[in-house]
């Protein structure tokens, strides 16, 4: 116990909390920035088991957030959930560690939070096709998760408790979403240092069994701007959510609302469709001007518009159907999709 002889001494916590923590499975999802800070300070806070999802691997670009990576694994290109398994057991071999490979599907999601006894979900995802499939999870199996994102100076953190708070879909009726990623307007790391203690100061209160003691607020903040807003969502609930209203039927784990892929036949390329009600209803000229805004090239006319990026040519349609040319791999047009149109 000496080991965990500064979070014991935090009355909140005590022997108590701390021996409840040691029985608790948390599962995260997405080894990247927000994944790592979490994965690290959970580990070393001694939870019993996590479960570690994510489908990238190391690249050099990581190394200036991603804080358990380092020049050996971006050289071998390791996926990010083993290169991030071998470092916290190094940290914490008392620490069970489960380290998965794998793009999430609300299938295999599903059936996983279905088999094992989660305690709490992590929100270290790029994009909100996951976001919204973890919400529906969320709710469907009555686990709380924390929602975190991060981009340039900004950050956003909330809890959500299935029956009690609004859930993410009640949000993003209300609460405007940008469409800059990390990939193209940057990020400073500690902008994910604040997101990733929001998250972890949430866990440790629910994980010790201090429930009582979470925010049920949203947060945001931006360090550079010299902002933060702490603000009461609680009227946002609404009864009529398919998520987690009075009639829920979860349309997030359901095939016509999950973003559809496919390689295209004799080309070198793939077609993302996104489910209708991810696509936010965007314009051709809304996402024109955000690209150029960030530096990007781009061509358009009534009835698409094009760029070139990483040695991609990506083209979207007005309906939502984004066509990645210099591909067949479909991992690869995903990310691509998720940085800057996602």
């Amino acid at each position: 116990m000496d080991r965990y002889s500064r979070q014991t001494l935090f009355a909140p916590i005590g022997v108590d909390g701390q021996k409840s923590i040691g029985e608790k499975h948390v599962l995260l999802i997405g080894a990247g920035a927000l994944g790592t800070g979490n994965a690290e300070a959970l580990v070393r806070a001694g939870v019993g088991k996590i479960t570690i999802i994510d489908r990238d691997y190391v690249e050099w670009s990581n190394l200036q957030r991603q804080q358990l990576y380092c020049e050996k694994d971006a050289h071998e290109k390791l996926p990010k959930a083993v290169a991030a398994k071998e470092r916290l057991q190094l940290i914490n071999s008392e620490v069970e560690i489960n380290a998965q490979v794998a793009d999430v599907t609300a299938d295999m999601l599903d059936a996983l939070v279905k088999d094992e006894c989660f305690d709490l979900l992590l929100d270290a995802t790029d994009n909100f096709d996951i976001r919204m499939i973890m919400n529906d999870i969320s709710q469907k199996h009555g686990v709380p998760w924390i929602y975190g994102a991060c981009v340039g100076s900004y950050g956003i953190s909330f809890t959500i408790f299935p029956g009690e708070t609004p859930c993410l879909q009640c949000l993003l009726k209300t609460v405007p979403l940008g469409g800059a990623t990390c990939d193209t307007v940057g990020i400073i790391a500690p902008a994910v240092g604040m997101v990733v203690a929001h998250q972890v100061a949430e866990a440790l209160k629910i994980l010790s069994g201090n429930v009582k003691d979470c925010n049920r607020k949203l947060v945001s903040f931006d360090l550079w701007k010299n902002q933060y807003v702490s603000l009461n969502v609680a009227g946002l609930k609404n009864l009529e959510c398919l998520s987690c209203g009075e009639n829920k039927a979860y349309p997030f784990l359901s095939f016509e609302n999950q973003t559809k892929t496919a390689v295209l036949c004799g080309r070198d390329s793939v077609q993302i469709r996104p489910a209708e009600t991810l696509s936010g209803g965007r314009s051709l000229r809304a996402i024109k001007e955000l690209l150029t805004s960030q530096g990007i090239g781009v061509e358009a006319n009534p009835y698409l518009i094009s760029f070139q990026v990483e040695g991609h040519r990506l083209v979207a349609f007005q309906d939502g159907r984004v066509l990645v040319h210099g591909t067949k791999e479909i991992a690869r047009a995903k990310t691509l999709y998720h940085r800057y149109l996602g």
